[in-house]
């Protein structure tokens, strides 16, 4: 069982938690929010990280996407759970996190905190989390922008990386 805080839109805990159920953010009152981390892996050699979510998920089943991350749950801070879910999903270990964004989403009730982290390891050495993603590769930024720009991609996920991404689309340029 995962129990999440709830948080208002200033990003304050309520004192109130949530049991997370397949599909049940959906049910999370109005005004109230729980907390997402979603992470940006770039290999210290410049490359990017690029999941395939597996079927059996109840957002964006099969969908590409250039991050690790989940849920938080009730008493952890957001770099903890970013911290927490790339090495859950990943088995790698973040050699730095920076916050890139900090948004809201009234249709999923999520309050986001969104990672750039860098990591130092061998890139066979991913070991993916059953029930979470089923593939997974390494693009350079011209892949990575490729991503972004595909039909398969997480449009909310890369929105919240807006600005880090125009500046790699720039820099291509």
């Amino acid at each position: 069982m995962e129990i999440w805080d709830l948080y208002d839109r200033e990003g304050k805990r309520t004192g109130e938690t949530w049991e997370r159920t397949f599909g049940g953010y959906k049910q999370i009152p109005e005004g109230k929010y729980h907390m997402v981390v979603d992470i940006l892996v770039r290999h210290v050699d410049g490359t990017f990280l690029l999941t395939k979510r597996d079927m059996c998920k109840d957002v964006y089943p099969g969908y590409w996407e250039a991050s690790a991350g989940g849920s938080a749950v009730a008493g952890e801070e957001p770099e903890v759970a970013a911290k927490r879910e790339l090495f859950e999903e990943t088995g790698l270990s973040a050699l730095s996190m920076e916050l890139v964004s900090h948004t809201f989403s009234d249709r999923s009730h999520s309050m986001f905190y969104s990672y750039l982290a860098t990591v130092d390891a061998d890139k066979d050495s991913v070991v993916l989390q059953e029930g979470e993603t089923v593939e997974y590769k390494w693009v350079d930024e011209a892949g990575l922008i490729e991503y972004v720009d595909s039909e398969l991609a997480m449009k909310s996920h890369n929105d919240r990386f807006k600005e880090f991404i125009e500046r790699i689309r720039e820099q291509l340029k």
